[in-house]
């Protein structure tokens, strides 16, 4: 097994993650799960095949953390599918998902066996894996909020004129409502595995730099991310009627979080300056 097997496991997959998003858009929903279900297996199998042809995890290469976050995002839109119904968030997922894949397929890398002593660290496979998730989960958190913001009407927007009828007993929101708090439910989870695998990474840091927080450029960019989406958290709190602020403010969070993964490695300032490589 080696990267060369990744388009067919790559094809099989996106195939099955299609078919899955189809049969959600029409309403198919056990052949969506089932779908997805498949194609998230069928990946899978390559991730640990990769891992076993390695002997080691395929956690160290920028385009080996592509592959995780390939993996992940299907499975966080079959979640959120399989817990609010959202019939468009499998072909969003699917489409996201993809476009990492084929960025792997253009780009390949090469993947040695070894790892630099820095790597040998019992911290070094939850800390990433736990920061693909949290990445994955606040990736779709943000497909919510551009879904929100451009393609659906906020709560409390209307439109002039419209008659807009009285919710029957029981109703306290809309369905605009619901979507809000389904992309909160989102950041506080991915919020929480962020926190998580920041508090793996500093673990790892005393082991092997002998601190737990250096202000690397890498880790900088980490707190500027953390903080940004504690804001956005902060800021649905206090001001829960200002939903169109909250979302920009976690769109801005997603650029930062994309800085903090891929972004600093073509700031020349960070060139030679940051132990946080991936190959």
């Amino acid at each position: 097994m080696c990267w060369d097997y990744l388009p067919c496991f790559s094809f099989v997959a996106v195939l099955a993650w299609s078919v899955g998003a189809w049969a959600a858009w029409v309403g198919k929903r056990k052949t969506a799960l089932r779908a997805s279900m498949a194609g998230l297996v069928v990946f899978g199998c390559f991730i640990g095949l990769l891992w076993a042809f390695l002997d080691r995890p395929p956690l160290r290469t920028m385009g080996e953390t592509r592959l995780w976050y390939s993996f992940f995002l299907p499975l966080t839109g079959l979640s959120v599918y399989y817990r609010w119904r959202y019939k468009w968030i499998l072909c969003f997922s699917t489409v996201l998902s993809l476009v990492f894949i084929v960025i792997n397929l253009l780009r390949p890398e090469i993947h040695d066996k070894t790892l630099m002593p820095a790597l040998q660290s019992p911290w070094f496979v939850p800390h990433v894996i736990i920061y693909m998730f949290s990445y994955a989960m606040l990736g779709v958190a943000t497909l919510t909020a551009i879904r929100l913001l451009w393609f659906r009407p906020m709560p409390g927007k209307r439109k002039a004129g419209a008659v807009h009828a009285a919710l029957p007993p029981g109703s306290s929101r809309s369905p605009s409502c619901a979507e809000m708090a389904s992309c909160d439910d989102l950041v506080y989870v991915g919020f929480a595995f962020l926190t998580l695998g920041m508090l793996t990474g500093a673990f790892w840091a005393k082991e092997a730099w002998g601190s737990y927080w250096s202000w690397d450029p890498k880790e900088t960019w980490a707190a500027v991310t953390w903080f940004s989406y504690l804001l956005y958290i902060h800021f649905r709190v206090v001001s829960r009627n200002r939903p169109r602020q909250a979302l920009y403010i976690l769109l801005v969070s997603f650029v930062f979080l994309q800085m903090c993964w891929w972004g600093i490695n073509y700031l020349p300032a960070v060139q030679g300056v940051s132990v946080h490589v991936y190959d």
